[in-house]
């Protein structure tokens, strides 16, 4: 029986695609860009996502090519990329930024024009649409994350469309499986435990303290430190996920773990419960997205049924600021993607947007909030007296290029 069938089985049935279950998300995406992309392949992706993800495409042997976006939801605008971008690159990457989904109609028909493969990173979109459509099933292949939902910490899924590429994406899977430790899997299990009791003994604030105080964070900023040195030394053993693996684990170094028995039963049980998980989601993002720090792609939805984001971005000004002083109401907001890729990483190991202002400005004032703490969240932003970041561009908040705005979110 392949490893992790289980889990598989088990996302399969909600998403309707075959699934191979992985360690994490980070994993699963490296699976798809080494089976369907060609050492030196340019990818197309969003400056306004995780450096973890860039060094991914990296360790994959690949160029990634950063695109203009929305000033609304940081994710790929596919009408202000130059002809000249589309004609030359080999694939696309999605981002479905905090869930909110990327327009992957406009997108599919472009891949699907150049002859080029769609990858879906769905870590933050586990419960987004798109017209009825689960995101994770309109590319080639989708990455998705337990590590971001129902408190797991650990477990991702590729999701492809045939069982034939599943079986070959399994025997890939084994051959970067590092071994089983049961000191690893007890960490695992007991991880997502530790921060649940931090938070119900209101803890929060003294443990995030006494981290940053003791340097036991792996981020001095938002962003890892980038060793250009050491980076550029890895390129030249690329496709390696080992060579790249000091940047690759960073914040979940068991990204490549095989999990045994007592992680899978755990992350089992917590999928089980992603619907209630889902819902109250729907609740917080309800009450986030009627504050006047709402990006108007939620504001404009009223009477609209509130999607499940795994992150509400906030657009608000002096959000460094409000993110430290959150720390005081018990709320570490993470989750901050600024600077942009093309500005954090430079030339040498990415091509750069050919418009970064939207990145820029989305970057530098997004708060992602967790629905989950949406009032205690709202609450602390009224008594710090948050302001509202308007963008400085004119813009028509849509959510799919092919539609009329506004564009509804996938629910």
């Amino acid at each position: 029986m392949p490893y992790g069938s289980r889990l598989a089985a088990m996302m399969t049935r909600r998403i309707g695609r075959e699934c191979v279950y992985t360690p994490s998300a980070r994993l699963a995406l490296y699976l798809a860009l080494r089976r369907w992309c060609r050492p030196g392949a340019r990818v197309l992706m969003s400056p306004v996502n995780d450096d973890v993800i860039l060094f991914v495409v990296l360790a994959a042997g690949l160029r990634p090519v950063q695109a203009p976006v929305s000033q609304w939801d940081g994710n790929i605008d596919p009408a202000a990329v130059p002809e000249s971008t589309w004609r030359n690159v080999d694939a696309v990457l999605t981002t479905n930024l905090y869930g909110m989904p990327d327009r992957v109609v406009e997108l599919r028909r472009r891949c699907e024009e150049l002859g080029i493969p769609l990858f879906e990173d769905a870590a933050h979109a586990i419960g987004s649409h798109v017209d009825g459509q689960p995101i994770g099933t309109f590319g080639t292949a989708a990455a998705f994350s337990l590590s971001k939902h129902v408190a797991a910490m650990a477990g991702g899924f590729l999701a492809v469309e045939d069982a034939r590429t599943r079986r070959e994406l399994e025997l890939l899977r084994d051959d970067l499986l590092t071994p089983r430790r049961l000191r690893d899997d007890l960490a695992t299990t007991l991880r997502p435990l530790a921060r649940s009791a931090v938070r119900t003994l209101h803890l929060v604030r003294p443990v995030w303290r006494t981290m940053q105080r003791l340097n036991l964070l792996e981020r001095d900023d938002f962003r890892m430190a980038l060793h250009a040195p050491r980076l550029a030394g890895s390129a030249r053993q690329a496709p390696s996920l080992t060579a790249y693996e000091p940047w690759v684990r960073v914040d979940l170094h068991g990204f490549r773990s095989r999990h045994g028995a007592l992680v899978r039963g755990q992350l089992e049980l917590r999928m089980s419960l992603l619907d209630g998980d889902l819902a109250r989601r729907r609740a917080g993002v309800s009450v986030l997205s009627g504050t006047t720090w709402a990006t108007p792609a939620l504001r404009d939805r009223a009477g609209d049924a509130p999607p499940s984001l795994f992150r509400v971005p906030l657009l608000v000004h002096n959000r460094d600021a409000l993110l430290e002083r959150l720390v005081n109401h018990g709320v570490v907001a993470g989750y901050v993607y600024d600077p942009p890729l093309d500005d954090y990483a430079g030339a040498e190991f990415v091509e750069p947007s050919p418009d970064p202002t939207a990145a820029r400005w989305f970057a530098s004032h997004t708060l992602p909030a967790d629905p989950l703490l949406a009032r205690r969240i709202a609450g602390a932003l009224t008594k710090e007296r948050a302001t509202p970041a308007h963008p400085p561009l004119p813009a028509t908040p849509v959510l799919d290029a092919t539609t009329t705005p506004p564009t509804p979110l996938g629910q």
